[in-house]
């Protein structure tokens, strides 16, 4: 294990969420235990990561020196690797100025964007949806894996959690992260017995104070069951799930979306507004019961792994 994954006070990396995670959510996160991530596309203009991982790190950096015995959790930044990231090289120039401990890529592995990570001592964890991913991941230089199981938020695979997990851990023994429906601490119990190292937890943090969405979106989010999740690639030419409310909302059926295809993928300039008015969300989010701050989650989430683990000691 790298020693910056080591000994993390809970085996929690909060998923970066596209537009709503902020310096404020990361930098609560982190305080409370669990490393906390944001995309570097969500600084807009692109000018503002300088000042977002100014905050970041200068912010910890005084957090750890008054809590010596309670160093907060490292934080992680998302890089989309797609050709369509036209801000990619600028980004990573400004996580090398400031030394990102952790860099999380996805849509696509590039040995490049690995070895830029490793000249400064970061880690790089790629996400992928299935084994054979995972695999080119590693062979290009992948520190590190997050498993995107079905029922993850956001761009989720259809693999059940136990087949994507226990076929990498035939063939890989580095740090793998588990995602999909993760939202309760014996969920994060249960992606360690299974042989993960981490869960991987977005939707959750949606709901929370710090967290960038609108409060329909978060109310939403709390109202909400799996039921109410639908899996579409029509809003980016990737399959992903989605509170089937905020496509009704844009005027559409939930029930009859016509399919898309990869070529309509856009991470760039316009990618935003889809998102802004879909809503991304995975199927985790019937524990969702009210809007809390994050590290009142993280308190809820530590309690209830403890409670699954002695529960587990007494079976």
């Amino acid at each position: 294990m790298p020693p910056v994954l080591a000994n993390l006070p809970l085996p929690i990396i909060g998923s970066p969420l596209f537009i709503i995670s902020n310096p404020k959510l990361v930098i609560e996160q982190c305080k409370a235990g669990v490393v906390g991530s944001m995309p570097a596309l969500n600084a807009r203009p692109a000018s503002q990561l300088d000042e977002w991982l100014a905050e970041i790190t200068e912010t910890l950096a005084g957090y750890n020196r008054a809590n010596p015995d309670k160093p907060a959790a490292p934080f992680a930044i998302n890089q989309i690797v797609h050709k369509s990231n036209d801000r990619l090289q600028h980004d990573m120039e400004l996580c090398a100025k400031y030394k990102v401990p952790i860099i999380i890529t996805s849509l696509g592995a590039r040995t490049d964007v690995n070895d830029a990570v490793h000249a400064w001592g970061g880690v790089v964890l790629h996400d992928i949806i299935n084994n054979t991913f995972a695999k080119k991941a590693i062979e290009k230089g992948a520190d590190g894996l997050i498993a995107v199981a079905a029922g993850a938020g956001g761009h989720a695979g259809v693999k059940s959690p136990f087949a994507l997990i226990q076929e990498i851990r035939t063939w890989f023994d580095g740090p793998v992260a588990l995602s999909g429906s993760i939202a309760t601490g014996g969920a994060v119990l249960a992606a360690r017995a299974m042989g993960a190292d981490f869960a991987y937890i977005g939707s959750a943090f949606i709901a929370t104070e710090e967290a960038r969405a609108v409060e329909g979106y978060k109310q939403m989010i709390v109202e909400s069951t799996s039921d109410d999740i639908v899996y579409s690639n029509l809003f980016t030419g990737v399959h992903g799930n989605y509170l089937k409310g905020s496509i009704r909302a844009a005027g559409l059926d939930p029930d009859a979306l016509p399919e898309s295809d990869p070529s309509a993928m856009n991470f760039g300039g316009d990618a935003k507004k889809a998102w802004k008015d879909i809503w991304g969300c995975g199927q985790g989010i019937g524990a969702i019961k009210e809007v809390v701050p994050a590290g009142a989650l993280v308190e809820r989430l530590k309690r209830e792994y403890e409670e699954a683990r002695q529960a587990l000691k007494l079976a």
